[in-house]
């Protein structure tokens, strides 16, 4: 007898309506049964584009009642704590978007409700899924471009943010919304953790945030000494327009390995104004098979009792840099992890 995981979605914004679209057509061992939203409107639209016959806009009903055995949570980042911990409270496993959580001691309360349950926290931070990625560390780690001793990895999203990002105290800034996978895949390719940070950024696109929300920076760098001895350099930037770009640099004592393209093909054309080629217009693009990937190994991790590649911890050390990269933004300091 076949068995399939069944699944809500909690939120029905662009990244929540990926997954959703995964489990109902890409990901065999899923089944999309309920999503749920605060916007009643949206939530029947997104039950009627998917299919699904049960829709909610109260997150706890769906939860109660849905018959769901995991949620996906795509909400935005202050409401994810306390979804969690609910449905984990109710036995459901749970797959998180980015950013985890605002703060650190948020990302534990989230963790010690999961181990309490024994249910699976994934965080979403499906670069670690990417094919290319993945080859590139592998890459990294064969001593082929030997010791590793700096790491760049940038992204740059073409749109400004959504008005609720602005304020820096709902959303932790770029350095969360844009920034969180530079932020794990850092981690990840060094095989370290941060000891200290230093960040600047600045507002320079988005002119009407200014007087209301002062802190907001719609660009940003962030240096980071890894423990191991080796240097991490972020960047970040939203409103670029050109097109979505997520590049990441190994550099090694005798070589380096560089991964992300923002050309959408190899097709280049070339003419008497100029040569040009296809740009990557979005994230949903450029990461749709490792969306795909994710959301399939999110199943499985609850199907066969399996460890999620990315799971709480990796979430609150990317929250954790991220709070202390604004920290930093905010006093001018070098702060200490």
């Amino acid at each position: 007898m076949e068995t399939k995981v069944r699944l809500c979605l909690i939120g029905t914004g662009r990244a929540g309506m990926i997954h959703a679209g995964n489990f109902c057509t890409n990901v065999k061992d899923g089944e999309l049964v309920a999503v749920s939203d605060v916007d009643a409107q949206k939530v029947r639209e997104a039950a009627e584009e998917l299919g699904v016959s049960k829709w909610y806009t109260d997150y706890k009903e769906a939860i109660r009642e849905s018959g769901a055995e995991a949620v996906i949570i795509a909400t935005p980042t202050k409401f994810h704590c306390d979804i969690a911990v609910y449905a984990a409270e109710k036995g459901l496993h749970i797959f998180c978007e980015k950013p985890m959580a605002m703060s650190v001691p948020e990302c534990e309360k989230m963790i010690e409700a999961a181990k309490k349950s024994g249910v699976v926290l994934q965080i979403g931070f499906m670069r670690r899924f990417c094919e290319d990625f993945v080859r590139a560390r592998e890459i990294a780690f064969s001593g082929e471009i030997g010791e590793i001793v700096m790491i760049k990895s940038l992204t740059r999203g073409p749109s400004t943010p959504h008005e609720w990002m602005y304020d820096i105290q709902k959303s932790n800034g770029p350095l969360a919304e844009v920034n969180s996978h530079d932020l794990d895949t850092l981690r990840w390719f060094s095989g370290s953790e941060p000891e200290s940070v230093y960040a600047l950024g600045g507002n320079y696109r988005c002119g009407d945030a200014k007087e209301r929300y002062p802190d907001f920076y719609d660009t940003v760098s962030l240096n980071i000494r890894m423990k191991n001895g080796m240097i991490g350099c972020i960047e970040g930037a939203q409103g670029v327009g050109y097109g979505y770009d997520a590049r990441v640099e190994i550099l090694g004592t005798k070589g380096m390995v560089t991964v992300g393209n923002l050309q959408k093909n190899s097709v280049v054309s070339c003419s008497k104004e100029g040569m040009k080629g296809d740009i990557v217009e979005s994230w949903r693009n450029l990461f749709e098979k490792a969306y795909q990937e994710e959301d399939q190994a999110f199943v499985k991790c609850i199907l066969e009792h399996g460890k999620p590649m990315a799971g709480g911890e990796d979430g609150l050390r990317a929250v954790a840099m991220v709070n202390a990269g604004n920290e930093s933004i905010r006093t001018g300091k070098i702060v200490a992890m």
